[in-house]
């Protein structure tokens, strides 16, 4: 299996996946922390996570993945949301509280 099949079976396997640095009780980089930060300030507790730290092939796999080049990455029902400045956009405006909830 390629390393673009893995995260391929990570997003459509799981609602909401993060892509991030560290985990969601030990974010290891500002904007992973602030990411998890957003999403539980929208109700969101429990969601899968992979710590990018720890699997470097997916690291860049996930850049690929979604022709993004930074993380943490985003991705809900499968698609590719954003990076963390257009999730504290879509935060702000309430927009990412109606996609998670819906």
């Amino acid at each position: 299996m390629s390393i673009q099949d893995v995260i391929k079976d990570q997003v459509s396997k799981h609602r909401v996946v993060l892509y991030m640095k560290g985990s969601p009780d030990f974010p290891q980089c500002g904007f992973s922390a602030n990411v998890v930060s957003m999403l539980r300030g929208c109700g969101l507790n429990e969601f899968f996570s992979v710590n990018v730290l720890e699997e470097p092939e997916i690291r860049q796999g996930i850049k690929d993945f979604a022709n993004w080049p930074t993380i943490p990455q985003l991705y809900v029902n499968g698609e590719f949301v954003g990076g963390s400045d257009i999730l504290t956009e879509m935060h702000k405006s309430g927009e990412l509280k109606k996609m998670l909830q819906s």
